[in-house]
């Protein structure tokens, strides 16, 4: 299943594959992979147990991408180890640990989907014409339940961080 025009890319219609994720549905599976002493995967399971942010972006070599993981990184800082914080994006992961060391984002860690975009796939984030992710931010429960999602409408905008943050609070 896709979702033809479900957002945009400089205003021009793309595609997602598969389905949306709303909130009040448990989270779909997922392995990501992260890069500390090899590659480590990381899977929906890791998560459980606290409240998780996902935030999704395209690659965090650009402009947009790079304000989101900072803006949450900055607003995480206070809540240290009560939550999951996880920027997802088809970025390999040395790359993603090269930017996070140079900006100083600490308080999220990175998960790469790059093998096989089961992330992409399952969480209907995957834009079928560019072969990379769209903007959205999803928050999870303890228990892996969705309690918010937000795929971002433009993928050259940014999210609603006040709604994502609420809903980790609330979450927690």
């Amino acid at each position: 299943m896709s979702r033809s025009g479900a957002i945009t890319f400089k205003g021009n219609p793309m595609t997602l594959a598969g389905d949306a994720v709303s909130a009040g549905q448990a989270a779909p599976d997922f392995t990501l992979h992260y890069f500390e002493g090899g590659l480590q995967p990381l899977t929906l399971a890791d998560l459980k147990g606290k409240p998780s942010l996902l935030s999704v972006v395209p690659s965090l070599d650009t402009g947009v991408c790079a304000i989101q993981t900072k803006k949450f990184n900055e607003s995480l800082a206070g809540m240290g180890d009560s939550i999951n914080a996880v920027t997802v994006s088809l970025d390999l992961p040395f790359a993603m640990n090269r930017f996070c060391g140079a900006e100083g984002i600490t308080n999220m860690k990175v998960g790469s989907d790059y093998q096989d975009r089961n992330f992409g796939n399952a969480w209907g984030t995957l834009i079928e014409e560019l072969k990379i992710m769209c903007r959205a931010c999803f928050v999870l429960d303890s228990q892996g339940n969705v309690v918010h999602a937000e795929y971002v409408p433009e993928v050259t905008s940014e999210p609603d961080y006040d709604a994502a943050l609420a809903a980790l609070k609330s979450a927690s």
